[in-house]
């Protein structure tokens, strides 16, 4: 401080104080006071009177609420509770003033108490002076307090001008709002510090300002015509705001535009005006600072920013407004310990323990845990996956409380910076509590993002091994990036929609802004997503008015397509169907695969390899046979092992059931709507409701695993349909005995327990068969019996033994885990036993799996350890089992994710269905070639076949000889075609195409459309699914038109391979056709067949 020659403080360093009126000179008017004492009052006297009567009058107002409930007469607690309210109001609003006094007070003497702590001015600290992360720059502040003015002219031409007419056009009731006083005080935003960081690229430039705002700011507004005013006066905000200077150009202003963030959520306090005051009544007051500060999160805080671009034309500009992700962290939130405990009972006289959660933060996103009860302890084992934007800056924090009826107790708090974990790959530690006792236990994985699908496989093969909870572990992120659209549909009476857009992949949905009338919106805004299998998920979009009610166009993406695509990227427009004509949407869509780069981790071997490891050549162990017997190389299941059988059950009609339906209190008589409820073994089915039909017709197949064990009995229930409780129509039990013998019950059962109604079940014995040979034609015959209304027949069984493991990896080091098995097989589970703190578990269970397509399915096993995580994995394709010898291995397999091995038998067994004509096909089986006439009718109502079982078997393996004659010039289609006489059903199934014809460099993207002619209406019209860049697609593929046999025969089937010539495109082209006559067909063949494609002027059956 500048101190006089004296040593005393100069004038200028003297704070000011008001003189007191006794040092001050009389003036000529007290002259006359004391002169005249006697005098009668002046204005002085008059003042004070008023002052009294109005502070009487101010108390006298509080009587008024209280004669008001004696008036009414209303109880005396609404006196009290107002009251309480009032005061509680009255204290948070001392509390927000006191707090902005003293602030402001602190901020003004800042300088002055550094200045005199050090005993120097700030003029006169030395150059050498300085600080070495965070740098201050008071030369900013002085430019910004010298800005302020005009900026809050600006700020006041911005809301009056563009912020008040827009509010006032939002809402009818809003058309008086304005805007009454804008002044954002004396007081300017202070910069505290600086912190300049490398930037990660060359061609952009990160700082780092810690902002301080205490200001008396004071904005005012007014609803006229409600006589509403409210306002904001005084107001804290503290926080770092990063601002990018990206990117650098070689051109004035070299800087092409600045973003700015908020890297964590800034800290805010608002001092509330008029009827804005409510927002101070306690509970109310917290509220409405979250709710403000959710808004400026939407707007500020990682991962949204604010862009200004400075120089015109800038390109990738949603690029620079929403970047992709730095990496994605992997959080496994594990274990705590040592937590303190915060429950007492009996007014703190017996203490209890604690009801710990964790809440995981990084920026805007925000996990909670389960609560565990009365555990000081926790073990959570969850799994969350967070984004990263911006490194260094952001911070993983992981809070713990105890959960309580009222406020939950704080446990204490860890933080970690970003940069740590990018640095490590992978960190498993214990990290101590903050403010509290305890230490949590995290394992970080840092996730790098891959722009191309080379490691897809690999990178999902390993997520099959991660134990996650409460959501699978992604295999990519998806960025969209939503720009425009154009041509929009307008809304009844030529009205401008105001369109949104809502977003969606599986369960997850993200909306847009809404943009009010117009049909050419420009959102502009980025959704992130994450994926756990790119290869099968779908991106839904749906153009809506911003009441929901209204569909303004819809568009579905497979995210397969991102696959193949330069970079996984799409930057173009999209066609919107369900829409107007020209209606579009023009996204970019960024894919990114989640890759855990680190040497800690070895990632499994991709799907194909052998993952058997067969250890029954190994030398023997060493040492005696008492103490470490041999190891066995083959499992020792029970007898009954694989000796289970499918029993398919087709539920086909029912006729005069009893109508349950009244109306109008019972006096008109309706129907029912009926369906079919099965019991069998623990399991239950259920066939749909057909619609006011007492003589109704399912023909719905199902299928159970049954053992042998005698007594066994199929429950059948009918019931009524109704909204509230369903009516009974009856029930019957049918004894599975004379059908596990004879292999076949096809019966019409009288419904018990109700005047009338009976049921037509046929019930049919399938019994695995150790052979492939007859898999193909098994699969022939399912997609030919195969009814519309029920799930995809099975083609085998396949049976699991699981004895034992061994090696498996000890927990923490030295603890033997107490592991448990998964087996499973698409989406059937079976869990094995836990056992206790061993690492070579012995399990003896078995599981069964119906299997729909052998070629494609595997069984998957997890291994994974009580509390601890995942053990091991092993992915074993059942194709491996159908080349082996009967169908089966038994030996030792080796996990994928660990050390360990696991000794299992798989055994698979073909269904082969002795109603269906397969039979024959095999001669290790069938040795009569008349067997098959002796049938009376095939499964599934096929029709009467007279033929013998060699030409049957000729009729359906012909065409997949490899001694047939090559395809024709455009390739070829395979087809079957057959009337289904008992649902009076015209069936196609399309199977495959092979050697299509290719006109460009690449390969097209077939599909085939069938028509009945004469028709050529949508009606008769079918079209398969489209397959990508292939001249063998597979299809698989049944379509049916319902129709009699008469009529069919009088059709004819057009059947054309046609190929996309671009996504943007309607144009579609023809890769060749063939003209069935349907007269000329023997429908009741039901046989696979190639048929030749030839141009559209050279059409006909081949």
């Amino acid at each position: 401080m500048d101190r006089s020659p004296g040593g005393l403080p100069s004038p200028v360093d003297q704070p000011y104080a008001p003189s007191d009126p006794r040092d001050q000179p009389p003036t000529a008017h007290g002259k006359l006071d004391q002169s005249s004492g006697n005098q009668p009052a002046g204005p002085g006297a008059a003042g004070e009177a008023l002052a009294v009567l109005t502070s009487f009058g101010r108390r006298l107002l509080v009587l008024v609420p209280v004669y008001l409930a004696g008036a009414i007469g209303l109880s005396v607690g609404f006196v009290l509770f107002g009251l309480a309210l009032y005061l509680g109001w009255r204290r948070v609003r001392e509390e927000k003033e006191r707090s902005l006094r003293v602030a402001r007070q602190l901020q003004d003497d800042e300088e002055r108490l550094t200045a005199k702590t050090l005993y120097m001015s700030h003029r006169e600290l030395p150059a050498w002076v300085s600080f070495p992360d965070v740098e201050k720059a008071e030369w900013l502040n002085k430019m910004v307090a010298q800005v302020w003015p005009f900026l809050g002219q600006y700020m006041e031409k911005l809301l009056a001008e563009t912020v008040a007419p827009a509010v006032r056009g939002s809402n009818p009731h809003l058309q008086t709002f304005t805007f009454t006083r804008v002044e954002l005080g004396e007081k300017p935003l202070r910069i505290v510090g600086v912190r300049v960081h490398p930037g990660q690229r060359k061609e952009q430039i990160l700082l780092d300002l810690n902002i301080s705002y205490i200001g008396d700011v004071q904005i005012d507004v007014e609803v006229k015509k409600y006589f509403c005013k409210a306002g904001v006066k005084g107001m804290q905000l503290q926080g770092v705001l990063r601002v990018i200077l990206e990117p650098l150009i070689g051109n004035l202003p070299i800087v092409g535009a600045v973003s700015m963030f908020f890297i964590r959520r800034p800290t805010l306090d608002i001092n509330w005006t008029g009827m804005t005051n409510l927002l101070d009544i306690p509970g109310l007051s917290s509220l409405s600072d979250t709710v403000i500060m959710d808004s400026i999160a939407a707007f500020l805080v990682l991962p949204n920013r604010l862009l200004v671009p400075l120089v015109p034309d800038l390109q990738d500009v949603a690029q620079l407004r929403s970047p992709l992700p730095r990496g994605i962290i992997r959080v496994h939130l594990l274990a705590a310990r040592g937590l303190s405990s915060k429950d007492k009972y009996v007014k703190g006289l017996i203490e209890g323990k604690s009801d710990p959660y964790a809440l995981v933060r990084v920026g805007t996103q925000t996990f909670c845990s389960r609560v565990i009860d009365e555990e000081l302890n926790p073990q959570w084992g969850e799994t969350y996956e967070v984004m990263v934007h911006e490194v260094p800056g952001q911070e993983i924090e992981v809070e713990v409380f105890d959960k309580d009826p009222d406020k939950d107790d704080f446990l204490g708090r860890m933080k970690l910076d970003v940069g740590k974990v990018l640095q490590a790959g992978v960190m498993d530690e214990w990290f101590p509590l903050q403010s509290g006792q305890g230490q949590v236990h995290l394992r970080l994985e840092w996730l790098s993002l891959l722009p191309d699908a080379e490691k897809l496989e690999q990178v999902l093969q390993w997520n099959r091994g991660v134990s996650s909870r409460p959501e699978p572990p992604s295999a990519a992120i998806l960025v969209v990036y939503l720009d425009r659209a154009q041509d929009l549909p307008l809304k009844k009476g030529n009205k401008e929609p105001n369109p949104m857009v809502q977003l969606s992949i599986q369960d997850v949905t993200q909306e847009s802004k809404a943009v009010y009338n117009t049909n050419c919106p420009v959102w502009e805004e980025a959704f992130r997503f994450f994926l756990q299998d790119p290869q099968s998920q779908e991106l839904d979009v749906q153009v809506k008015d911003d009441s929901r009610a209204l569909t303004l166009g819809a568009l579905t993406l497979p995210l397969a397509r991102l696959l193949t695509a330069p970079e996984l990227t799409l930057d173009q427009w999209f066609q919107l169907s369900s829409s107007g004509p020209n209606s579009r949407l023009y996204m970019k869509l960024v894919m990114r695969l989640l890759y855990l780069d680190s040497s800690e981790v070895r990632f499994p071997a991709v799907p194909g390899t052998p993952g058997a490891w067969d250890l029954d050549n190994e030398s023997p162990q060493t040492g005696s046979s008492v103490d470490a017997p041999p190891r066995p190389s083959h499992t020792t299941p029970d007898s009954n092992f694989g000796t289970e059988n499918v029993l398919r059950i087709h539920v086909l009609e029912a006729q005069d059931l009893i109508a349950k339906d009244r109306f109008l209190g019972g006096l008109v008589k309706g129907k029912s709507d009926p369906y079919v409820k099965l019991k069998l073994g623990g399991r239950s089915f259920r066939s749909r409701v057909v619609r006011e039909d007492l003589n109704p017709h399912w023909n719905e197949v199902f299928e159970v695993i049954v053992t042998s064990i005698p007594g066994q009995e199929l429950e059948v229930d009918v019931f009524d349909k109704d909204l509230d409780k369903d009516d009974f129509l009856g029930r019957c039990k049918v004894s599975l005995t004379p059908v596990l013998n004879s292999g076949f019950l096809d019966e019409w059962l009288t419904l018990e327990d109700v005047p009338s109604g009976r049921l037509h079940l046929r019930l049919e014995r399938l019994t695995p068969r150790p052979t492939a040979a007859e898999l193909e034609e098994v699969l022939q015959v399912n997609s030919l019996i195969q009814t519309q209304k029920s799930a995809e027949l099975a083609a085998a069984l396949l049976s699991v033994y699981l004895e034992r493991a061994e090696d498996l990896p000890l927990r923490k080091g030295t603890k033997p885990p107490s592991p448990y098995a998964t087996l499973a097989v698409g989406d059937t589970s079976h869990k094995t036993k836990t056992v206790s703190q061993t690492s070579a578990p012995v399990w003896d269970e078995r599981a069964s799996f119906l299997i729909r397509k052998p070629n494609s399915e595997s069984l998957e096993l997890q291994v994974r350890g009580e509390g601890t995580g995942a053990l091991g994995s092993l992915s074993l394709p059942l194709s491996e089992l159908l080349v082996a010898d009967r169908l089966c291995l038994d030996h030792w397999f080796m996990l994928s994710n660990g050390p360990g091995q696991v000794l299992l038998r798989a055994q698979l067994g073909i269904l082969v269905s002795q109603h269906s004509g397969v039979e024959a096909h095999s001669h290790s089986y069938s040795h009569s070639s008349s067997s098959l006439s002796e049938e009376p009718e095939l499964w599934g109502g096929l029709p009467h076949i007279t033929s013998s079982a060699p030409e049957l078997r000729q009729r359906l393996t012909h065409s997949d000889s490899p001694l047939e004659a090559p395809a024709g010039p455009l390739g070829q289609v395979k087809l079957t075609v057959w009337y289904y006489s008992e649902e009076r059903k015209l069936v196609s199934i399309v199977h495959s195409c092979r050697a299509l014809r290719q006109n460009g460099r690449d390969s097209p993207d077939p599909y085939v459309s069938l028509l009945l002619l004469p028709d050529k209406n949508r009606g008769t019209k079918r079209k398969s699914s489209q397959k990508k860049r292939t001249l063998n697609p597979e299809f698989d593929e049944r379509f049916e038109w319902e129709m009699p046999l008469e009529e069919a025969l009088r059709r004819k089937l057009d059947v054309s391979v046609k190929s996309s010539s671009s996504f943007m495109s309607r144009e579609r082209e023809l890769l060749g056709k063939v003209q069935l006559d349907l007269a000329e067909i023997d429908l009741s063949q039901g046989a696979a067949q190639w048929y030749d494609l030839m141009d559209d002027k050279d059409k006909g059956s081949s």
